[in-house]
């Protein structure tokens, strides 16, 4: 991601993206409790187009997958387009960029609403978005699928117009990887862990789910720290957990973070049998450059989705990701992607712009996307599993759960860094 171009002040950067997510949603319920009432927004109706609007973080902190999310939306645009449009009438997507700013991101929402009167709405990257974004449709009863944002805060409100498209909120995204720690002989089960993460809504609550299961399994905790979003050099953590020297490292991270952390280890000549991060290797290309694509094998990660998937439009969307922007598209895109089809299903069911029923559809259903099926519980939370990937000659591999599993090798112990 890029650290960059981050707006404001080193502290208001901070508390953007560190902590207060609950006063921020709160913030974002007084701004638009002041905005121009609820709405069910259904849009005009008639031959015209039917408008999407949704704000991305295309500047900031979030701009990198804020960009692919703005291309899986697309790529579903041209799609569904070029299969006649959604209830007859072509899609029109209103894209606005937030800059990875809490504040900017309720001024977006509430403009698309209030005043570009939009039909329908999709979500932006992140919890720490998704959060204030959220409360400002529900303020307006519109239905809100996101594609990024599985903080546990984003459920606790008893929202009914919240739908997070992927499988799993963040206390259950490592369930996989936990599962795959208890498959092994006790013998080979790692003794003790490590755990570093970044301040961060989504990363800490994925490290301290696996920070439990494992205790509970037995594994000692000998190391944990959470460092704030900013940092850049890791090289004291990574002495801390090299004078432990941990069997397993669980690290919450981000994405440059998560480059960081592995060139400080490498730098102290630390490399424990088996190191699982969040998010930073799902970037792909980006992540094996960032390394060394030596240095991939053997990593953990979870995703929401495999290229390889045989899941309705999978096949599809990444030959037009290919064609329109090159390259393998980036789990970000096809989160958007995926998010999208939530909403196209459900419309198409409803027969509609109907924003209650759309919601109450949603909640009674399941539906196919290119991340498998979802289906949601009363808090828009979904109620599936992760995938279990891992770097294995220099590209990824799903290794869990076995029916989507794309081999049944897992490289184990991990080698050292090279």
């Amino acid at each position: 991601m890029n650290a960059g171009r981050g707006g404001g002040s080193e502290q208001l950067a901070r508390e953007r993206r560190a902590g207060k997510l609950l006063v921020a949603a709160v913030a974002a319920l007084a701004v638009v409790a002041a905005a121009c009432g609820g709405s069910n927004a259904s849009g005009g109706g008639g031959g015209g187009p039917i408008v999407i609007g949704a704000s991305l973080p295309l500047t900031g902190d979030f701009s990198q997958p804020g960009t692919a999310a703005k291309q899986g939306y697309q790529i579903w645009q041209s799609m569904v387009n070029s299969s006649g449009g959604l209830l007859g009438r072509k899609v029109q997507l209103k894209i606005v960029d937030d800059a990875s700013d809490q504040n900017q991101i309720v001024t977006d929402y509430n403009r698309l609403i209030t005043q570009d009167k939009v039909d329908l709405l999709l979500g932006t990257f992140s919890s720490l978005l998704n959060l204030p974004a959220s409360a400002v449709a529900e303020r307006n009863k519109m239905v809100y699928v996101e594609p990024a944002g599985g903080a546990p805060e984003m459920f606790s409100r008893g929202f009914h117009y919240l739908f997070f498209a992927q499988q799993a909120t963040a206390p259950h995204q490592a369930d996989q990887f936990v599962k795959w720690i208890k498959s092994l002989p006790a013998a080979q089960r790692p003794k003790t862990a490590a755990y570093p993460t970044q301040d961060d809504p989504f990363t800490k609550p994925v490290i301290d789910s696996i920070r439990k299961h494992l205790e509970a399994l037995g594994v000692r905790t000998v190391y944990q720290t959470v460092y704030p979003p900013d940092t850049s050099n890791f090289s004291t953590i990574a002495s801390a957990i090299k004078a432990k020297s941990p069997d397993l490292i669980a690290h919450g991270a981000v994405f440059e973070d998560g480059i960081g952390m592995i060139r400080a280890l490498e730098n102290v000549g630390f490399s424990p049998k088996i190191f699982f991060e969040t998010s930073a290797p799902s970037q792909g290309d980006q992540f094996s450059k960032g390394i060394g694509i030596d240095n991939t094998e053997g990593i953990f990660y979870t995703v929401s989705w495999s290229p390889d998937a045989d899941y309705p439009q999978n096949k599809q969307f990444v030959q037009q990701y290919e064609q329109r922007f090159g390259g393998v598209p980036p789990e970000d895109a096809a989160d958007a992607f995926a998010a999208a089809q939530v909403l196209q299903k459900a419309v198409e069911a409803v027969g509609e712009i109907d924003q209650a029923k759309i919601a109450d559809w949603l909640h009674s259903h399941s539906v196919d996307t290119i991340l498998g099926r979802l289906s949601w519980d009363e808090t828009g939370a979904p109620q599936q599993s992760f995938l279990l990937a891992q770097w294995q000659n220099g590209r990824s591999e799903i290794v869990l759960p076995k029916e989507v599993a794309t081999t049944d090798h897992v490289v184990f112990p991990k080698p050292p860094w090279k």
